[in-house]
């Protein structure tokens, strides 16, 4: 790959470029840049599902990112299977070799797989996703197990985005084409009942059997760039009778028990860092007063420095969203590095956690999903 090529990162330019093309149609984009018609390879549109030129994609997307130096040429860079494919796949759009575009009774069998192994999963129920793949491959058109597996991690892409539990084994992968949304979307429609035993099956509270607090501790999920919905455009929205990340918020049997699994993490922590008497002076504000202290457990950095834990607990994945209240977040900017956000997953498996310190609007895509509604109109 060209050194050129390789400079570009921004899955904005190229989505800017992809909304250009559908907007002048093929002939005039093509023109416009000095490309030819992809011979292999085509990029979707995630928007409107159009196929777009790979190679001429590539190379005005470059002349979005950087303006000063203008669009790549046709002559500056090779396209194919090596370069811009990868490319686009790990700035996760979807390429799609010519002639080999996805149907609808594809992508409608790869979601009833997809389901299936969740519901297994949700069950704790043995399975192999190899298998799966494999079985699945015999019902599509010489499909790649890479593919395959591709098009699982925009099936997770598509649940996260619509608050539903997804297999923690297929990391979302955004950029879904239109058409695996629209057959995601409706057998979530058809077949509530089974999504529905999903969603309890995930909020099941279950002690985990041997209570290890060691090497416990992982990274966070690294903050994704999305493309945007553009101002004045219809935001998509699916009925349904269940928010994954608000249930998990309210499930309190849940909660306390994220909180009980994080005293005896905290009681580990101590001890390692030679602090065990510290121990002694933790205090579990959330069971002792109730919520609305801004947080849930309060510890020790060290001798006479104070912690002060939230915890949010799922038995869902790495990456599932979770609630927080505007008073969580005051009290996090308030306390600054004093604060520490707990974030429990896979509880009843086999739990983790990642860390937040300190302010969280700095590190979290904050959306806000409610409004308190009254006549009172508070000025300065």
């Amino acid at each position: 790959m060209s050194a050129e090529l390789s400079r570009l990162q921004s899955p904005a330019a190229v989505q800017a470029v992809l909304d250009e093309f559908v907007r002048l149609g093929r002939t005039a984009f093509l023109a416009r840049y000095g490309f030819g018609k992809s011979r292999d390879f085509m990029v979707r549109d995630a928007k409107s599902g159009q196929l777009c030129d790979s190679k001429a994609v590539v190379g005005a997307a470059f002349g979005h990112q950087f303006p000063e130096e203008g669009p790549l040429k046709a002559a500056d860079f090779s396209g194919g299977e090596a370069t811009v494919v990868p490319k686009l796949q790990r700035l996760g759009f979807e390429v799609v070799r010519i002639g080999e575009d996805w149907s609808a009774a594809e992508v409608q069998v790869t979601v009833a797989s997809y389901f299936e192994m969740l519901r297994l999963e949700a069950a704790q129920e043995q399975y192999t996703k190899t298998e799966f793949n494999a079985q699945l491959r015999q019902q599509l058109r010489g499909r790649s197990k890479g593919s395959v597996e591709l098009k699982f991690q925009n099936i997770s892409a598509v649940l996260h985005g619509l608050e539903l539990p997804f297999i923690s084994g297929y990391k979302p992968r955004a950029n879904a084409q239109l058409l695996l949304r629209q057959a995601v979307q409706q057998f979530v429609l058809d077949y509530p009942d089974v999504v529905g035993q999903v969603v309890d099956a995930m909020e099941e509270v279950k002690t985990p059997g041997e209570a290890s607090f060691h090497a416990s501790v992982v990274e966070p999920p690294p903050v994704e760039t999305v493309v945007q919905v553009k101002k004045g455009m219809p935001k998509p929205r699916l009925p349904r009778k269940v928010d994954w990340a608000l249930r998990d918020e309210a499930n309190r049997k849940l909660g306390r028990a994220g909180e009980q699994w994080v005293i005896g993490f905290e009681q580990r922590r101590l001890s390692e860092a030679g602090f065990p008497e510290l121990f002694q002076q933790l205090d579990w504000i959330s069971e002792r007063l109730g919520d609305g202290a801004g947080y849930d457990i309060l510890s020790h950095e060290r001798p006479g420095v104070h912690r002060f834990i939230e915890v949010k607990t799922t038995n869902g994945g790495h990456a599932s969203s979770f609630i927080i209240s505007r008073n969580e977040l005051e009290f996090a900017a308030e306390r600054e590095d004093a604060f520490r956000l707990y974030r429990v997953f896979q509880f009843r498996d086999e739990p983790k956690l990642y860390v937040l310190k300190g302010n969280l609007a700095e590190q979290l895509h904050l959306e806000p999903i409610d409004y308190r509604a009254s006549f009172r109109r508070l000025v300065a």
